[in-house]
C-alpha cells in the first residue's frame, strides 16, 4: 500500500510519552553537524511600515531548507499586510514540553506561532500532556497537513545490498537478522573480509527512526502488517527474533547522523564497510549522505566529494513506517497571523516549494519522490512500499518494555574531571560544575538495565601515585553496583590539574581488558579543561592506539573545554563527541550521551 497523506493516523505512537519523556531534555546539544539551537540568526526583516509576523518552530532536520523558503516567501502581501516568516529550531520533544506546560519564553525561547516536529506522533503527545496539567491544548482537533514525507529505509553500502540480492530480490529484517546471526557473518555471502554483519539503529526511546525501526522488528517476527497484538510482543519466538537483530547493534543514540558521519569518515579511509553493514534512517539521509553531505544542511552541500562506496535504500518487505513533518497551528494565534500561517502553508504546498524538498530527497506532502529519487542516489522511486499500520497505545508500551530487555547490553566505563576548575560556578546556576556533572551522572543512571555492567572512574592529576586517574567503582553489574556509583559520584571533589591524555589512554586499555563480546563496549569521557600534564601520552600518541574495539563518547564541559581534542578523539574510534560549553546543559547532554547503551 502507498502512503496516502489522507490516512487516518489517529492511532500514531500515543504512549511513547511514558517511555521517552527524556527526549524532551535534549535540545539540539549536537556534535559535527549542528548550528546552535534555538532562534534563527538575526536577519533584516523583509517588511517595513506594517507587517505580520510569525515565527515556526521546527525539528532540525528539515531547517535549513524551511529557513531558504521562508526567507523567499517573506515580503509577500497577505490580507494587505507584509508578511514576515521566521524559523526557529525546536527539538520536537523540546517544543512538546513546553507547549504542553503553555509555554514560557523566559525559560523555553520566543514563542511560536506555528510547530512542525519531525512527526505527527508528537502532536498525540501534545493533546494528551496538555490535557493532562491544565486542559488547555494549543492546537486543534484533526490531524494536520505534513509538509513532506520519508519512509524508513535500510541504509546498506551498495556492495553489500547487492550481495544480498538488491535491487532484483526482495530484502527485510528475516534477512537481516539471519545475517546477525551467522557465525560466518559476511562470509555466508562470499565476502570475509566484511566480517560480522553489524547494524546502526537509534534508541526509539529517543528517535523516531529508532523507534519505527523497533516497530518495523516486531511486525517482521510476526509475520504481520497490522492488528500487532500483545500477545504477538511477549511470543518467545518473537523475542528471540528481535533479540537477534538487537545483537547486530554497533551502538544506539538520539540521532541517526551519529553514524553517517563516522560512516562518511571511514569511507575517507576506505574503510567504510568494515565500520557499518546497515542504518535505519529515513529515505532522504541516502540520498543526503550519496551527496557527501550527510547533515542535508544546503550550505554544506559541495564542501565533500561524495562518498567511494555509496548507500542503497532497502524497503523492508515486511513494511515499513513513514516519518510526515507536520504544520501544526497554535490557537493562540490572532487572525492577521492566523492568515499569514495558511498563506505559507499553501507557499509550502505549492509545486515549486515542493521540488525545493524534493531537491533534498524528500517525498513530497502527498508522498511523490523527487529528482534525487533514482537509482543512481541509491533509491528505487517505483519500488512497492507496504506501510505498517501503528500498533495500539498498549502494544506500543508492551514493544517498548520488551526492547528495553532485548536491546544489547552497555559495558561501560564513566570517566569524570574532578579537576580544580570543576569548582568554578557554572553562570547563571548558583552550583559548581562538578555539582551539575554529579547530578547529571546520577540522573543518567536509570538509563542502564540491571545486566549493563558499569565502572566509575575520576581524574585530575595525580590522584593514584603518578596517576592522574582513580577507580572509584569496579566494572560490575548495575544491579550490585547502582548504589555505589550514585555515592561516589555524590562524594566527588575538585582540585588539580587535567590529565586528559593519560587517563583517556589508561580507560581505553581497561576497557579493552574488560571488552564483553556480547555487549556494546565504551567509554563515556567528561572534562571541561584541556591536557595540562607535561610528559606522558601526546595527542598522535593517543589516536594512533585508539579504535573502535572500545568507542568513546566525550562530553566537551563549559567554556574551557578542548572541543576540537575531544572531537578527534571520539572519531578515532568512531564515537561520537558532544558539546556542553554551557555548563547547565549537562543534564540533558548526559541524557543523550547515555542513549547510546
Amino acid at each position: 500500500m502507498v502512503y496516502s497523506p489522507a490516512r487516518p493516523r489517529r492511532r500514531v505512537l500515543p504512549y511513547l510519552l511514558a517511555v521517552v519523556l527524556a527526549i524532551a531534555l535534549i535540545a539540539g546539544l549536537r556534535w559535527y553537524f549542528s548550528g546552535g539551537p534555538g532562534d534563527e540568526p538575526n536577519r533584516p526583516s523583509a517588511c517595513s511600515g506594517e507587517s505580520t509576523q510569525i515565527r515556526v518552530a521546527s525539528s532540525q532536520d528539515k531547517i535549513w531548507i524551511l529557513r531558504e523558503v521562508a526567507k523567499e516567501y517573506s515580503g509577500r502581501t497577505v490580507a494587505g499586510r507584509c508578511a514576515d516568516v521566521v524559523i526557529d529550531e525546536a527539538n520536537s520533544g523540546t517544543a512538546m514540553r513546553a507547549l504542553a506546560k503553555g509555554w514560557d519564553e523566559k525559560t523555553d525561547g520566543r514563542r511560536p506561532d506555528v510547530w512542525s516536529p519531525a512527526a505527527s506522533a508528537w502532536v498525540t503527545l501534545l493533546r494528551q500532556q496538555a490535557s493532562n496539567i491544565d486542559g488547555t491544548v494549543p492546537v486543534a482537533d484533526g490531524r494536520p497537513s505534513p509538509i513532506v514525507t520519508a519512509p524508513l529505509v535500510f541504509a546498506m553500502p551498495k556492495p553489500m545490498a547487492q550481495a544480498l540480492g538488491w535491487p532484483g530480490k526482495a530484502i527485510g529484517w528475516s534477512e537481516l537478522a539471519e545475517l546477525a546471526a551467522a557465525p560466518q557473518g559476511w562470509a555466508k555471502y562470499g565476502h570475509p573480509e566484511w566480517g560480522r554483519f553489524k547494524l546502526g539503529k537509534t534508541n526509539p526511546n529517543f528517535s523516531t527512526s529508532g523507534l519505527n525501526a523497533t516497530i518495523g522488528a516486531y511486525f517482521a517476527a510476526t509475520g504481520t502488517t497490522s492488528d500487532l497484538t500483545a500477545r504477538d510482543v511477549a511470543d518467545p519466538k518473537t523475542r528471540r527474533f528481535v533479540q537477534g537483530v538487537e545483537q547486530s547493534i554497533v551502538h544506539y543514540g538520539d540521532i541517526s547522523m551519529t553514524f553517517l558521519g563516522n560512516l562518511l569518515r571511514a569511507d575517507d579511509r576506505g574503510e567504510s564497510m568494515a565500520y557499518i553493514s546497515a542504518i535505519t534512517v529515513e529515505e532522504n539521509s541516502v540520498t543526503d549522505y550519496n551527496r557527501g553531505n550527510p547533515s542535508g544542511n544546503p550550505a554544506t552541500l559541495g564542501q565533500h566529494a561524495p562518498p567511494r562506496t555509496p548507500l542503497v535504500a532497502v524497503n523492508p518487505k515486511e513494511g515499513t513506517l513513514y516519518s510526515d513533518h507536520p504544520y501544526v497551528p497554535l490557537t493562540w494565534m490572532d487572525a492577521a497571523k492566523k492568515a499569514v500561517a495558511d498563506d505559507f502553508l499553501s507557499y509550502l504546498h505549492s509545486p515549486g516549494t515542493q521540488a525545493r524538498f524534493q531537491a533534498y530527497g524528500y517525498r513530497s506532502f502527498e508522498g511523490k519522490p523527487g529528482p534525487q529519487a533514482t537509482e543512481q542516489n541509491g533509491v528505487i522511486p517505483d519500488a512497492k512500499i507496504t506501510t505498517l499500520s501503528p500498533p495500539t497505545p498498549v502494544v506500543l508500551d508492551k514493544v517498548l518494555r520488551s526492547w528495553s530487555e532485548l536491546r544489547k547490553r552497555a559495558n561501560v566505563l564513566i570517566v569524570v574531571d574532578k579537576s580544580g576548575s570543576m569548582e568554578e560556578e557554572a553562570p547563571g546556576t548558583g552550583e559548581t560544575r562538578l555539582e551539575l556533572a554529579k547530578k547529571a551522572a546520577v540522573n543518567a543512571l536509570p538509563q542502564f538495565r540491571g545486566d549493563d555492567k558499569v565502572g566509575l572512574w575520576a581524574f585530575s592529576t595525580a590522584q593514584d601515585g603518578e596517576k592522574d586517574y582513580l577507580e572509584l567503582v569496579p566494572i560490575d553489574r548495575v544491579s550490585r553496583i547502582g548504589g555505589a556509583l550514585r555515592d561516589r559520584l555524590n562524594g566527588l571533589t575538585a582540585g588539580g590539574g587535567t590529565g586528559l591524555y593519560d587517563t583517556t589512554l589508561a580507560a581505553v586499555e581497561r576497557m579493552r581488558g574488560a571488552k564483553d563480546e556480547g555487549a556494546i563496549n565504551a567509554v563515556v569521557f567528561l572534562t571541561d579543561g584541556k591536557n595540562e600534564k607535561n610528559g606522558g601520552s601526546d595527542l598522535d600518541n593517543l589516536l594512533g592506539r585508539l579504535n573502535p574495539e572500545v568507542r568513546l563518547f566525550t562530553i566537551g564541559y563549559g567554556e574551557g573545554a578542548d572541543q576540537g581534542v575531544l572531537k578527534q578523539i571520539a572519531e578515532a574510534t568512531d564515537g561520537a563527541a558532544y558539546d556542553s560549553s554551557r555548563a547547565d546543559t549537562i543534564d540533558q547532554v548526559f541524557t543523550s550521551v547515555i542513549s547510546n547503551f
